[in-house]
């Protein structure tokens, strides 16, 4: 099944991408704002000491998870230009369809907590045009939705490099004056009035923390290695060590540096979505606004290509033949599809607006399998890194390790975030203006 289908996609697709085209797009599905926002919160729902260190192993961890999915690709002489493929040439029948309900899990999940986020950011650069404007977040979802419904025509991966450097040069601006602000609205608050210690009864803590480390999770999320190294030209095994470490290089200079220091302003009272917790001075509050909305279309974009092969695969419109002799047929059925989906995860965000809880549910049921458990079971297996039986033994038991702890972490954050989302239902009505 799956070598049928690879071979077909070798013929169509040949890399053309740089290192650089490599690491916007995975600095895009990684380091976007809808990922890193949430971990203020996440380190303030597990406090100093256990937030900082889960979220610098989560670096490490995936880091060195992302470095075994590369050296995977070209395992047994064949590419594997698909991460459920990959999955198939390892475990078999169910390696392929467990790798593809994980990823559509994270893909959807992903796209939704998305969703929310730019219209949650969108909002807040209109609010303060027009203070007393009827809009609510749900019409600027939809409005989002509309425009990513417009870029899924775009006919691949590689199509969006060009995007994607503009939302990884988002993503630093993003960052970079989301923290300048952290400082400015930390120093102007009464230090003596913050608190870090965690609130609630010892069942509410429990639980805040196992939804915690689903949001960290989920801010290493990228279920897509396979597919953007597919765009790589050779040597794309070395070119995508390169891309990963570019990329992570990012992530460290953004992601700790917002997580420590948007605790350290507002302490336990932070909000889910960090930008939710600023208020002055209000125009750099838009301008970081503007950032995030910006970057979180290239990322919605990457992640709902998963979803649009698939369908494509099954209704035969990626091979050349199908593409030159029904080039209507096929404009039509991705037009359809794309709707179909566009109108389905935009529904799903503007009725349940719960930002927090779908990032930690989304991390923890398809993320940390896909990024985390999935890599490490696979080099177990087949190998591919170690080039001596000292590094192989030292490396089999980290992947254990890796394997196993992020096992419970799945577990854990599903609880977590299952219990805020019924929560959160009863508290709120749906299509909720949050």
């Amino acid at each position: 099944m799956g070598s049928t289908v690879e071979r077909e996609a070798e013929e169509t697709v040949s890399g053309q991408g740089t290192w650089k085209h490599a690491a916007f797009h995975v600095a895009t599905t990684i380091a976007t704002p809808a990922a890193y926002a949430p971990l203020p919160f996440a380190l303030a729902s597990l406090g100093w000491p256990l937030g900082v260190s889960s979220l610098v192993s989560a670096t490490l961890a995936t880091w060195y998870s992302s470095i075994l999915i590369a050296s995977l690709w070209k395992w047994n002489g064949e590419k594997h230009l698909t991460y459920r493929h990959l999955a198939h040439s390892i475990f078999g029948f169910w390696g392929y369809w467990s790798v593809t309900l994980f990823q559509q899990v994270a893909s959807l999940g992903n796209n939704i907590a998305i969703q929310i986020a730019a219209g949650s950011s969108l909002k807040a650069v209109y609010k303060y045009y027009h203070q007393d404007g009827r809009l609510t977040l749900q019409h600027f979802i939809i409005f989002f939705g509309i425009f990513e419904l417009l870029l899924s025509q775009l006919p691949d991966i590689h199509s969006l490099r060009w995007v994607n450097a503009l939302c990884t040069f988002s993503t630093i601006g993003f960052a970079g004056t989301t923290i300048g602000v952290i400082f400015y609205n930390g120093k102007k608050i009464d230090r003596t009035s913050i608190s870090y210690s965690l609130q609630g009864s010892s069942a509410s803590k429990a639980f805040k923390a196992f939804n915690a480390l689903g949001t960290i999770a989920f801010s290493f999320g990228d279920a897509m290695l396979p597919e953007i190294q597919n765009t790589l030209r050779e040597p794309a095994k070395k070119n995508m060590y390169k891309s990963i470490s570019a990329a992570y290089g990012v992530i460290v200079l953004t992601y700790w540096q917002l997580a420590f220091s948007g605790y350290w302003a507002f302490g336990s009272e932070v909000q889910p979505y960090i930008l939710a917790s600023l208020s002055i001075p209000e125009w750099t509050v838009v301008m970081a606004n503007l950032f995030a909305a910006f970057q979180i279309s290239g990322c919605f974009q990457i992640y709902c290509r998963p979803t649009y092969d698939y369908f494509e695969e099954r209704i035969g419109t990626k091979s050349n033949e199908s593409s030159s002799k029904f080039p209507l047929r096929n404009h039509l059925a991705r037009v359809s599809f794309t709707t179909i989906y566009m109108v389905l995860v935009t529904l799903i965000a503007a009725a349940m607006p719960f930002f927090g809880d779908f990032v930690s549910i989304c991390g923890a049921i398809g993320f940390t399998p896909l990024d985390f458990v999935f890599p490490a079971l696979a080099y177990l297996k087949v190998g591919s890194i170690a080039q001596s039986s000292k590094i192989d033994i030292l490396m089999r038991p980290l992947n254990i390790l890796i394997a196993t702890w992020f096992s419970i972490v799945a577990i854990l954050g599903c609880i977590g975030a299952i219990r805020f989302i019924v929560e959160d239902i009863k508290n709120y009505k749906f299509f909720h203006d949050m």
